[in-house]
């Protein structure tokens, strides 16, 4: 389908690419992201999405806007406070971008509801700030193949990397095998997070997910990227599948989602609200 002249204007940056180009843009429009949680990671990722014209936005989220939130989940202004985040988010995307349709999951996701509202997506961002939903997602997108995005961020300080199923690429619990114990890693409610940070690392998963999308660059599917604001640099650490894995080693055993009790706290001791 060719583009109307207001795709061609709006586009137009990323149709000179030449990774990308008019065929690429297409892509897009004719891709889907499934975005978890409208908060600090969330927020940032959502409105990338909607600027590059992805065809298919999800969101889940069952929290609502409060005031401390505003400081960093930027998607959200202070008429939005009460209101439920994924309502909100989808008012923001529909105000920026009609080409992006919004579909919106304004609850709680669960080993009951989530591999079905999922499927049918072509990539996952997973923004949560606790660690049962991080491994309930990162599980049910190995299960489903699809790949996941995951970032998280704390303090200065963040953390990022891509999950591609098969091809002997390692899963999230090569990374993670199971959720640390409840009170052992601090939360942003505890130590707090630079708003901006949550910002930078937000908009690096969507950087990552368009290059899963457009099937363009080296994705980070066998690496782990760590953000120091402070000292403004980034570093790189290999991953490496297990073959002792429970999820996607030689002889699994976890065949089916696992839902663990919720605890304030999120992945690799980072925060993604």
């Amino acid at each position: 389908m060719p583009f109307t002249d207001e795709q061609i204007e709006r586009y137009s940056r990323h149709i000179l690419l030449p990774e990308m180009g008019g065929a690429g843009q297409r892509t897009l429009l004719a891709s889907s992201a499934f975005v978890v949680g409208a908060g600090g990671l969330g927020s940032p990722a959502l409105l990338y999405l909607a600027a590059a014209g992805v065809g298919r936005v999800g969101i889940a989220d069952g929290d609502v806007v409060e005031l401390s939130n505003l400081q960093r989940q930027i998607i959200h202004r202070t008429s939005d406070l009460g209101r439920n985040k994924a309502l909100s988010a989808m008012q923001a995307i529909r105000e920026r971008n009609l080409d992006c349709a919004v579909e919106v999951v304004p609850e709680r996701l669960t080993a009951a509801n989530l591999r079905e509202i999922v499927r049918g997506y072509d990539v996952v961002l997973d923004g949560s700030d606790n660690f049962p939903t991080r491994f309930l997602v990162a599980d049910c997108c190995w299960l489903e193949g699809i790949p996941l995005v995951s970032a998280a961020v704390v303090g200065f300080g963040g953390q990022l990397m891509a999950v591609v199923p098969g091809a002997g690429n390692p899963c999230y619990r090569c990374f993670l095998p199971e959720p640390p114990p409840a009170g052992l890693v601090p939360s942003c409610q505890e130590v707090g997070v630079l708003g901006a940070v949550a910002g930078v690392m937000g908009a690096l998963q969507v950087v990552e997910a368009l290059k899963v999308l457009l099937g363009v660059g080296d994705l980070l599917d066998r690496r782990l990227v760590v953000y120091d604001a402070l000292d403004g640099g980034f570093r790189s650490a290999e991953r490496a599948r297990n073959p002792l894995c429970p999820l996607c080693g030689e002889r699994p055993t976890i065949t089916a989602l696992v839902e663990y009790q919720e605890t304030p706290c999120c992945a690799g001791g980072r925060c993604g609200g």
